[in-house]
């Protein structure tokens, strides 16, 4: 399965079977996780075989069975959001084309046992986790807004334009809100995300997506 391919097939899943990552499969998300820190300067880790990514009460209403997650923590920089979230729109991807499904939260995971997991030292900032398994099912399809909705270009627009943005559509965002504003003239593209305090992470997950679909030989970001 192609990173393409695992786009069109990854949808949220929040209930996992009692089934271990094989040793395999972790050493892969890892090498995965350490090129993307030591591409972008970040701190994410893999936590396995545990049940403390979220409060019990949270846990058993809304979920079963999550017990390996990826924690999202990177200094505390202006630009570490984004960065984070386009990073885990890459693992999550990843993570679909090994078999596993995944699960972005950005406000229900115990923060409390996510800092005590991870070994980025105390001034890092965690924004979030992405929950890792094989799921009890593949999820389905969110709710998506129109492509006019949050796009436009000057002229008409080309095919991988069009085609970045029904990648982006098809991104996780925080409440689903899709909250992108994509803009594009010549080869040349902009992408914003109104989202409040999820906007970095969302743009930077917006902006992977794009790229995925539009292919990142046909544009540049301004």
């Amino acid at each position: 399965m192609t990173l393409q391919e695992a786009m069109q097939t990854r949808h949220k899943v929040s209930k996992y079977q009692d089934k271990p990552l094989s040793a395999d499969v972790v050493q892969q998300l890892n090498e995965r996780i350490e090129a993307q820190n030591r591409q972008y300067g970040l701190n994410i880790q893999l936590v396995t075989d545990s049940k403390d990514a979220m409060p019990g009460v949270i846990a058993a209403l809304m979920s079963k069975g999550v017990r390996n997650y990826i924690i999202l923590a990177g200094p505390d920089t202006p630009d570490v959001d984004e960065k984070l979230g386009y990073s885990s729109a890459d693992l999550m991807l990843y993570a679909q084309t090994l078999g596993l499904n995944s699960w972005w939260i950005g406000g229900m995971y115990s923060r409390k046992n996510a800092k005590k997991n991870s070994n980025a030292g105390e001034n890092a900032k965690i924004i979030g986790i992405v929950v890792v398994g094989y799921g009890e099912n593949q999820g389905v399809p969110h709710k998506s807004k129109a492509a006019s909705d949050i796009s436009s270009y000057e002229g008409a627009a080309p095919d991988w334009f069009q085609a970045g943005v029904a990648a982006a559509l098809l991104a996780p965002t925080a409440m689903n809100k899709q909250a992108f504003t994509i803009k594009g003239k010549g080869n040349q593209v902009s992408m914003t995300c109104d989202n409040g305090g999820y906007s970095g992470a969302d743009l930077g997950i917006g902006k992977y997506h794009f790229e995925l679909g539009a292919g990142k030989e046909n544009f540049e970001w301004v």
